[in-house]
């Protein structure tokens, strides 16, 4: 008779869950809960931000210009949550590995794609306006250049806070006020915070309601997907610089190689 050893079991393999991804902050009172005044002093803020963006007297005729209203348009609104938030003000960002820089890739490109698909349909039906920022780039020399590309970096942080505080104030009111499906309140924030970064566009595009409304709005709906991804502004933020880079990249190239 052969001999009985004791074969001690092999320990089952745990399998981890996956990490899910965090929440989308504030709406819910987490990571802390914000009252209506609060909500208010925010967006309030942000029409502050937009203000000393555009105001005249902020302009610097100088290469570093751009910097001045650019690190405004970003540091209020950020200021005013943090005032109300505290510490959690950095709910709103989030890491930055190989996973969200491919986000921000992603993103860009289909943004272009989505930006030429919208602008082909604009000018097709419509008249459009051309933007004046991107006509004088060729006359710009390298330093002007360099810090006018550097603003933007901050500029559109500001432009992402510009659209997604008033997506999670507006999911907020809808969610938490209003009752509505999480689901449903996501949907309508997403498509109702497109709506004042289109219309602050307007001066720019010659008060161009269509141009700015299906063309700008479309496209930022585009990018705001980047942000309903992965809950990350840095990834949004990303996005919409790469997409502007590359668009005021080309224009420029044009802008130098055509005639006088």
């Amino acid at each position: 008779m052969g001999e009985n050893r004791f074969v001690e079991p092999r320990p089952t393999s745990v399998i981890e869950p996956m990490p899910q991804r965090p929440d989308f902050p504030f709406y819910a009172g987490d990571p802390v809960p914000l009252r209506p005044w609060q909500w208010a002093f925010v967006l309030m803020l942000l029409a502050v931000a937009f203000a000393l963006l555009v105001a005249p007297a902020l302009e610097v005729h100088a290469p570093w210009g751009p910097l001045v209203p650019a690190l405004l348009f970003c540091t209020v609104p950020l200021l005013g949550l943090a005032a109300v938030a505290g510490p959690s003000w950095k709910a709103l960002f989030g890491p930055v590995g190989g996973r969200e820089i491919a986000w921000m890739v992603g993103i860009a490109l289909l943004n272009l794609v989505v930006s030429m698909l919208l602008g082909w349909l604009v000018t097709t039906f419509a008249h459009t306006s051309a933007n004046p920022a991107v006509e004088k780039l060729g006359l710009d020399d390298s330093a002007a250049l360099a810090f006018r590309f550097a603003a933007m970096v901050p500029q559109l942080l500001g432009e992402e806070l510009f659209t997604i505080l008033p997506f999670l104030a507006c999911l907020w009111w809808l969610y938490s006020r209003r009752e509505m499906r999480r689901q449903s309140a996501v949907f309508v924030a997403w498509l109702v915070s497109a709506v004042p970064f289109a219309l602050a566009h307007l001066p720019t595009y010659d008060w161009n309601w269509v141009q700015c409304l299906v063309g700008i709005g479309g496209a930022r709906l585009v990018l705001s997907l980047a942000y309903l991804a992965t809950r990350n502004i840095w990834v949004s933020t990303g996005a919409h610089v790469l997409n502007d880079w590359v668009l005021l990249g080309v224009a420029l190239l044009a802008a130098r190689v055509s005639p006088a």
